[in-house]
């Protein structure tokens, strides 16, 4: 059967002509058009952003901010053109704050290895929360585990949103770090992290905000937010995969030594000594993503044309009739019911493993992710192996989330 597509359009938002723009949404998947719903792992890209790729490779391939010829200069001038486009979409303050990495969980790891690791000592806290992403949990047990520290965890309630009133009897003279997911990958639920932000800087510990998930669905202002660190990829922002940005305010980043040692981080190297380079060069060391990073400009203006009060309009209908379909279907059960969410789903049906919901909606040509989401204590807190997930984008449709529902009606009657 061939899924029917149609023209959705909301305030300008043409969602059939926006599904024109990504080639591979044409495609067929055991005999059925590509219905696309694992969107919170990595997003499809526009063919703007595949010819960016192209265009590099074609036309002025080479190594940046060494070369004096012209194809050294124009890809310079491109890769750097990403920096200051990164620099606007987050709003910080300067250039020199964005340091370009291979997605966030290298920015978190990067600053638990030098933030963390130099200014952590023995008996300090760090608070991270119950529904974290293994990159968010992992680096600062590390670091707790060297420097015996201490990590303390945010618990959540049955819908899954944070305990604040546990969270801010957490805080205190020993509190030195808050590393908190801004939207949860396996709920979708939305964290009020300013809230979290002043308080923890009120008791005098600086905040990292993993956006990962957030920065495709919110407006991002780290000034207003205020937070010390933010870290986001970009091929969860119709990008390529292995960028992505570590924002950190200038006087740590200044304060805060290398990450890795080689070329382009230095400004002298003699046996004896090795000066290194300013911002944001310093934390840049070796040949880094080129092409990638360039088209990541290309996918960053996809979404500012596109309007991203339109998408997040989009989406949040999706979520909404999404939930209303799914919630009719006998013995599922969505995990995630916060009160603020973005365009995730994440649910189980009784006497059936995530796996197997996941195998039998591909061979319909759904793709969802199955499994713990890289957040297994999550899974645990809420006694379950895993759940199936269906997350959304600007390209998705009504008419797919119809297709979802007849899928999974069709796997409750084969497996209950």
């Amino acid at each position: 059967m061939t899924m029917t597509r149609s023209v959705t359009i909301q305030e300008g938002l043409d969602v059939y002509s926006i599904r024109k723009q990504f080639p591979i949404l044409d495609r067929e998947v055991k005999g059925r058009r590509l219905v696309y719903f694992d969107n919170a792992a990595t997003s499809q890209k526009p063919q703007s952003v595949i010819d960016a790729l192209v265009n590099y490779y074609t036309n002025y391939n080479a190594n940046i901010h060494r070369g004096i010829h012209t194809l050294a200069e124009e890809a310079t001038a491109a890769f750097e053109a990403t920096r200051d486009a990164a620099r606007q979409f987050i709003h910080a303050a300067s250039r020199e704050e964005i340091i370009f990495t291979r997605g966030t969980t290298e920015g978190i790891n990067l600053v638990a290895y030098t933030w963390g690791r130099q200014n952590i000592k023995a008996g300090d806290e760090i608070i991270i929360s119950a529904m974290e992403h293994h990159s968010n949990i992992v680096p600062w047990q590390i670091v707790c585990e060297e420097k015996n520290a201490v990590l303390k965890i945010i618990p959540i309630n049955d819908e899954g949103e944070l305990l604040m009133p546990e969270y801010e009897k957490m805080l205190g003279p020993k509190t030195k770090l808050v590393s908190i997911v801004q939207v949860s990958n396996a709920l979708g639920t939305v964290n009020p992290v300013k809230t979290m932000i002043d308080a923890a800087h009120k008791a005098g510990a600086l905040v990292f905000v993993d956006g990962a998930q957030s920065t495709v669905h919110l407006d991002i202002n780290v000034q207003e937010m205020d937070c010390d660190f933010f870290a986001f990829s970009a091929h969860k922002l119709y990008g390529p995969t292995g960028v992505g940005i570590l924002y950190g305010k200038k006087h740590l980043l200044e304060s805060m030594p290398v990450f890795q040692g080689g070329g382009e981080m230095i400004k002298e190297v003699t046996f004896e000594k090795t000066i290194y380079n300013d911002l944001p060069y310093k934390y840049e060391a070796g040949t880094p993503n080129i092409a990638d990073t360039i088209a990541f400009k290309t996918a960053l203006d996809f979404i500012q044309e596109t309007g991203k009060e339109k998408i997040r309009k989009h989406e949040q209908e999706l979520l909404v009739y999404a939930t209303s379909q799914l919630e009719q279907i006998p013995g599922l059960r969505i995990i995630g019911t916060a009160r603020e969410k973005t365009s995730v789903i994440s649910f189980i049906i009784d006497k059936t493993h995530p796996q197997d919901i996941g195998i039998l909606l591909d061979n319909r040509g759904i793709a969802v992710r199955t499994g713990h989401h890289c957040a297994e204590p999550l899974m645990r807190r809420f006694g379950i192996p895993g759940t199936a997930r269906a997350s959304f984008a600007v390209y998705n449709t009504k008419e797919e989330i119809d297709e979802l529902v007849t899928g999974l009606q069709k796997v409750v009657k084969m497996l209950l």
